[in-house]
């Protein structure tokens, strides 16, 4: 089956890694296209692989949502070895005894679902890093 990532700073390589674009001047990173570098003004910017390896920094629990969203889950902000990243936590329970500030995580994929074509939507996620990884 095809894959097609549903951001295109997700690359879909073993491992899937997220891609930004780095400013060349500052080394400050979005994941947007950038004409200008919102930290320093710089205007070049380089492709830089960002860490698969995160820490959680902030999270919410989502119980309401769209029509068709399955809820409760996890919207959070990771750090990704000083790229800041925001995506949701996957692969552990929903509630706060299982989901902590500072827990130890690291980026997957998962199907969102395929097309008529047969296509597979892929996003990215963050999960618990088992004891020992890291």
């Amino acid at each position: 089956m095809d894959r097609m990532p549903i951001v295109d700073y997700l690359v879909l390589d073993e491992p899937p890694r997220l891609v930004a674009h780095e400013c060349m001047a500052c080394q400050a990173r979005y994941f947007d296209r950038r004409n200008a570098c919102a930290a320093c003004g710089g205007t070049e910017f380089t492709r830089a692989d960002v860490e698969r390896d995160a820490t959680l920094r902030s999270f919410t629990i989502v119980n309401v949502a769209a029509e068709g969203v399955p809820v409760p889950y996890v919207a959070a902000i990771v750090d990704c070895a000083g790229t800041t990243v925001p995506g949701l936590l996957v692969n552990t329970p929903p509630d706060p005894v299982h989901v902590r500030l500072g827990m130890k995580l690291r980026l997957t994929t998962f199907s969102i679902g395929a097309d008529a074509s047969g296509v597979d939507a892929v996003n990215y996620g963050f999960e618990p890093a088992a004891e020992g990884e890291r």
